[in-house]
């Protein structure tokens, strides 16, 4: 366990692969930490050194108290990576992970030179929509709104399965403040003028089955930067890797080449 001490907050991450590999950062979702990526890793091309990180108020991360803002969840990034030495590297960050990867893109060309934005969007739900959840979270815990969120979250096959246990019990065990704090740093997110002008390649990926990013949202959040490319994921939910983890590590695989990320380090 590495945790980064940023002065005001305390972050729990790791780093895998060679010291020269090609930076990949990776960030979770809303009621997720870094053990997210799990599935995912074992598909991905070897030579890669890759940053990941529990958002703060999830896993071993400090959980202030909330609201958090999305200029905060930003900023835990950029330190991070500065701390880190994670520059010129690929962001991949899904769902809330998302919108802090466009962030980061449009403030720190330094430290990123292309994004992957994975199930999320611009903007994702309303203010009040989120302000309900927050309100249902404060009075009764995470568990309240857990089976609705799991529902968007995965297909009906994955959730029959032994499987689907790990997943409730993450989003279930991510701390009420937590969960709240994020939450708000996301009803207060409109990215789509931030993001229409980013000018850098990204890759939007989506998902057939996503019940809380549906894939026409994110095509639509794609669609504002020009030249960007679309991957659909189909028969998985808001967290493809999970149920397709080697179509989804092919696409970003293809991505990575594309961009002369992994063939001058492979």
């Amino acid at each position: 366990m590495q945790i980064a001490d940023l002065g005001d907050i305390r972050l729990h991450y790791r780093i895998d692969g060679p010291e020269d590999g090609a930076p990949l950062v990776l960030a979770n979702a809303l009621g997720t930490d870094l053990r997210l990526w799990d599935p995912l890793l074992p598909h991905l091309p070897k030579g890669l050194r890759i940053l990941r990180y529990d958002m703060r108020g999830h896993g071993l991360s400090d959980c202030p108290e909330p609201p958090y803002s999305m200029g905060a969840l930003v900023r835990d990034a950029e330190r991070l990576m500065e701390l880190t030495v994670f520059e010129d590297a690929v962001f991949l960050g899904l769902s809330l992970g998302g919108m802090v990867a466009q962030g980061i893109a449009a403030k720190r060309h330094d430290l990123v030179r292309a994004a992957v934005l994975s199930n999320t969007a611009a903007k994702i739900g309303t203010r009040q929509i989120w302000q309900a959840r927050i309100a249902e979270v404060e009075k009764r815990g995470v568990t309240a709104v857990a089976d609705s969120v799991l529902e968007r979250w995965f297909t009906r096959r994955f959730r029959a399965s032994p499987a689907f246990r790990p997943w409730h019990n993450m989003l279930t065990r991510t701390p009420a403040k937590g969960y709240m704090g994020c939450a708000a740093a996301i009803a207060g997110t409109d990215f789509i003028t931030p993001t229409s002008g980013l000018r850098l390649p990204v890759l939007g990926i989506a998902a057939s089955e996503d019940g809380s990013t549906p894939a026409d949202l994110v095509r639509e959040t794609t669609d504002l930067i020009p030249g960007s490319q679309f991957a659909l994921i189909r028969g998985a939910g808001h967290l493809p890797f999970v149920e397709k983890p080697a179509e989804y590590a092919k696409v970003l695989s293809d991505f990575l080449k594309s961009q002369g990320h992994i063939g001058e380090h492979i």
